[in-house]
């Protein structure tokens, strides 16, 4: 999964980062408002982290623009203030969460979970596909009976192939699902993913094709 934190203190924004990333996933970091607005003009995400006070202006108006463009990527909304009537205004506007400073951060993680969940953006259940059943929440896959583990990268990249069997998805388009903006990404780095992931399920119906010059498609099924 692709994040985007809009995020203005820098401590607490590179602590989230870390710990998301330990999950395998890309988080973009935005400083205020208009920096949001320029990673959103050049990048699709699977869920945003909002802080309300910033520089350039108030969180919730960023919402209401969000919304109103018709946008239906999740927000979970990060702030200082636990007043109910900011909690109920701010989802009254939009959100779909709303977490209140200080947190811990296995709540965070288990609400960016839920929302992802309730929005069919992330898989939380078995998946089966060929002869491969895929655990997202164990991290690993089973091949013919025999279970494998998956490292968090293995895990994001065939959570990805599974969302579209059968279709071409290019390097730049695995590599924006897998990578922030903010990590050094080698020319190799999807190669060297997709044969640790083909080793992963070797022995399966299911394969991971190379389409020359386009990409690569989960095939099998």
């Amino acid at each position: 999964m692709r994040f985007l934190l809009i995020e203005d203190n820098a401590d607490l924004a590179r602590s989230v980062r870390e710990r998301l990333e330990l999950e395998g996933h890309a988080v973009d970091h935005a400083v205020d408002l208009a920096d949001a607005d320029d990673h959103l003009a050049v990048a699709r995400y699977d869920l945003i982290l909002l802080d309300i006070t910033l520089p350039d202006g108030d969180g919730r108006s960023f919402l209401q623009r969000h919304r109103a463009a018709q946008a239906d990527t999740p927000v979970i909304v990060l702030t200082a203030r636990s007043a109910v009537s900011d909690r109920v205004d701010t989802l009254d506007l939009g959100a779909d969460d709303y977490l209140t400073k200080p947190f811990d951060f296995a709540e965070l993680e288990a609400r960016c979970r839920a929302v992802l969940r309730r929005r069919g953006g992330a898989a939380t259940t078995l998946q089966t596909y060929a002869d491969l059943t895929f655990d997202p929440m164990g991290a690993c896959v089973t091949v013919a009976g025999e279970t494998r583990d998956l490292r968090n990268r293995e895990l994001r990249l065939l959570e990805v192939l599974l969302s579209a069997p059968g279709r071409i998805l290019s390097k730049d388009q695995l590599c924006d699902r897998l990578f922030s903006y903010a990590e050094p990404v080698s020319d190799n780095a999807i190669e060297v993913y997709i044969a640790r992931l083909r080793r992963k399920i070797d022995g399966s119906a299911a394969r991971i094709e190379t389409v020359r010059g386009l990409g690569y498609r989960l095939t099998g099924g």
